[in-house]
Order: structure tokens, then sequence, then C-alpha cells
């Protein structure tokens, strides 16, 4: 009888490995992230937390390799980030990682609706496809009567809501959030949060947020508290 081995664990979606990141000042570097390790397991919810000017937006912009390490090495899905191009890091944040932003940078130029579908319009598929696509996804976060509103006429909790399915259209493997909340009222916060973790669930798909909401951090799988640049995780 030939023994059926134990199939290897999946590689964490992220790995850092003494990850930092220092930025030129007046006179000398100012160190902002110093040395981090870290996993994060496909499909956890994880929420950091600081004082503002900790970091916390810094170490999300590496996740989603819109800045790169001073030092260190950061893998996605096995993947190491350092030694990938331009392109590929463009295709990776396109494909792979949705990003949504305490502003939420909608155009006002054009319908909730095309908002929404702006990522797969910017990635070559057929307007119509893109358009479908969209319609599927307002109507999920609840702004199907919405989708031919110009974006000025929403909502502040409306227009987060379609900046998270603008971020959700190509599937991404996991979702960055910075600040989600934090330009909203404490019911309408408690929606996009409920909304979040919904589709978390849902989609089964890694979500990290930066937030000052206490509330919203102790509602993630794992929470860590950024301090003079070390990341610190929160015993529960």
């Amino acid at each position: 009888m030939t023994d059926i081995l134990p199939a290897a664990p999946a590689a964490p979606l992220y790995r850092l490995e003494g990850v930092g990141k220092a930025y030129d000042g007046p006179g000398e570097k100012i160190t902002v992230l110093r040395d981090i390790s870290l996993e994060i397991p496909r499909g956890e919810t994880l929420a950091v937390v600081g004082a503002s000017g900790s970091g916390k937006s810094s170490l999300l912009h590496l996740l989603g390799t819109l800045a790169t390490p001073s030092w260190g090495r950061l893998f996605f899905d096995g993947r190491d980030t350092g030694a990938m191009s331009p392109e590929e890091k463009a295709l990776l944040r396109n494909n792979d990682i949705g990003f949504v932003f305490q502003f939420h940078h909608l155009l006002p130029e054009f319908s909730t609706l095309e908002n929404v579908a702006m990522p797969a319009i910017i990635a070559g598929l057929p307007r119509k496809r893109a358009l479908d696509m969209a319609s599927g996804l307002l109507d999920r976060v609840g702004l199907r009567d919405r989708s031919g509103y110009n974006v000025t006429l929403l909502s502040g909790g409306e227009r987060q809501r379609a900046a998270i399915a603008r971020a959700l259209l190509r599937s991404p493997r996991v979702l960055l959030a910075d600040e989600p909340t934090g330009n909203l009222d404490e019911g309408n916060g408690r929606q996009v949060a409920d909304l979040l973790l919904e589709l978390n669930a849902k989609e089964a798909m890694a979500m990290i947020v930066v937030t000052h909401n206490l509330e919203i951090a102790a509602r993630m799988d794992r929470c860590f508290e950024l301090k003079s640049g070390d990341l610190y995780e929160h015993t529960r």
C-alpha cells in the first residue's frame, strides 16, 4: 500500500523578513519601520493601530508594493517583491491587491458605475463586461440604485462603499484599507466595517486594515500596534 503524504502547508500570502523603511530627513535619515518580520496567512483579517506618524501607512504602502523596503525582504505568495520589475508590480496590484483609502479617490467626472468599473477598463476588458461586473458589485454593497449617479451626489458612506466595490472588481487576494472609516460618522463607520468583514468571509480574501478605531480593530483576527517603528502584537 502506498503511503499518502500529507499536503505541504500553503505558503503565507505575505512574508516579511526584517523589513525596514527610512526616508531622507533634513540632516539624517528618518526610520519609520524597524526590522519587521511577519507572516500573514491567506484569508486572515489583521488590524494595525498606532499614533499618527507611527508608520502605519508606510507599512501598508510596502504591502501594496507602492513603496520599496529600505532593507529586508517582502514576499507576496512566495515571490520576492524586491525582485519584481515596475511592470510586474503594477500587474500584481491590478490583479491581486485591492486598495481602500480614507479618501475614496473616486473620479467626479464619472458615474458611480463607471468609477467602480475603472480598474477593469484600464486592464483592457471590454467596456460592457467591465460595467456588468461593476453593476454586480454595486448590488452587493447596496448601491444598485446609485449606479447612474454622479459620485458627487453620494453620501460619505455611499462613496466609501463604492470605493470598496471598486477595490473588489478584480477579485483581489488581499484588501488593504487605510483608515476606511476615518471620515465617516459612527453609524456609517460601523456599516462599512460590517461590509468589509462580510466580504472577507464570502471571498476568503485577506484583509489588512490600518485604523484608529479600536472597535474595528477588535473584530479582526489579529491586531498589531506600531510604536516608534516597531510592530507589537496585541494579545487577547
